[in-house]
């Protein structure tokens, strides 16, 4: 395992950076019918990342509006946003918190706290940081990716369809995350 005070990252900048909702993408795969799989994104995330002076010590939280969710089928997002699934009507976000970063091998995962509905579980996402750049408008951006696997049973997400002895829907739900943030600048005092 590599210690913090030797991670060596390119142009490393720590900060606030907010998601840019244009360059982000927020969204989730799950078996239909078990011969296909279906991809929903969400259209409606705010979130914050948190660049500490040790990589390692860095954070994000994210919200996302489940209203949002969009899977390009209508009666099929409707359907999502109904007490079967995510009962937006009570429960209208779903949240993320990072509880911590480590470095798993040559891989980095980042851990943290998922809530949907009125549970939360940690889950871990594979988290890789694709790096940081000047943008053309004179500001700075940081660029991330990061997987993870939930149970959808696991966040009381409990709908049974069943069509000929087979589950309409998965219980495995993989997620799928881009995110492009910029860093925050200083108030002017």
């Amino acid at each position: 395992m590599t210690s913090a005070t030797t991670l060596q990252i390119p142009d490393y900048t720590a900060g606030t950076w907010d998601f840019d909702p244009a360059h982000s993408y927020v969204g989730f795969v799950v078996r239909h019918l078990v011969v296909t799989k279906v991809r929903g994104r969400f259209e409606d995330v705010d979130g914050h990342i948190v660049t500490a002076e040790n990589p390692l010590d860095s954070s994000v939280e994210v919200a996302i509006d489940l209203n949002s969710v969009n899977t390009n089928n209508e009666t099929r997002d409707n359907h999502l946003r109904s007490a079967d699934f995510f009962e937006v009507e009570k429960f209208p976000k779903m949240t993320f918190r990072s509880t911590g970063l480590r470095q798993a091998g040559d891989e980095f995962v980042l851990d943290g706290e998922l809530t949907i509905k009125d549970v939360t579980r940690p889950v871990p996402l594979a988290f890789e940081l694709n790096g940081f750049s000047a943008d053309p408008w004179g500001g700075t951006r940081i660029g991330l990716s990061a997987k993870g696997e939930i149970n959808r049973k696991d966040f009381n997400v409990n709908f049974e369809g069943v069509n000929n002895g087979l589950a309409v829907v998965a219980d495995k739900i993989e997620l799928v995350i881009d995110v492009e943030a910029t860093l925050r600048t200083p108030a002017a005092g």
